[in-house]
């Protein structure tokens, strides 16, 4: 047993930015439940230097979690140009969902297009099923 098992994994504070994506929903109309719609929506698109602070590699998958919920989703590589550290996007859907701040400022509408979570490496935890969220 190495001494780094014992070590927590770095929390990284970050700023959430949902976005909708035409394959997610492409896959949701097939099927809301279904496999391809859990790989498109439980994840978690992070800028290369976020991923070096976190020590994970994408693929793997990590705790979103703040006041209002906890999800376990996988870390991919940012496609967006330009670098971004400290700012991650989750598509829209019931893994950002569950993280949305209830609090609407007087405007009745929640925060769903960004609000503030942390991440951290999840160790080999499985992602968070669609069903344990609903």
């Amino acid at each position: 047993m190495g001494f780094g098992q014992f070590l927590a994994a770095p929390e990284v504070k970050m700023k959430i930015v949902t976005y909708r994506d035409v394959f997610q929903n492409t896959a949701q109309e097939t099927s809301r439940f279904g496999e391809d719609y859990e790989k498109l929506s439980a994840v978690i698109k992070l800028d290369p230097k976020d991923i070096s602070r976190l020590t994970i590699k994408a693929g793997e998958t990590v705790v979103v979690r703040n006041a209002f919920g906890k999800v376990v989703v996988t870390a991919q590589v940012s496609d967006n140009e330009g670098a971004h550290p400290g700012i991650a996007y989750m598509v829209n859907g019931p893994w950002s969902n569950a993280l949305v701040p209830d609090e609407t400022g007087g405007t009745g509408v929640p925060k769903f297009k960004d609000f503030e979570a942390t991440v951290q490496g999840a160790k080999g935890e499985k992602v968070t099923g669609i069903q344990e969220i609903f």
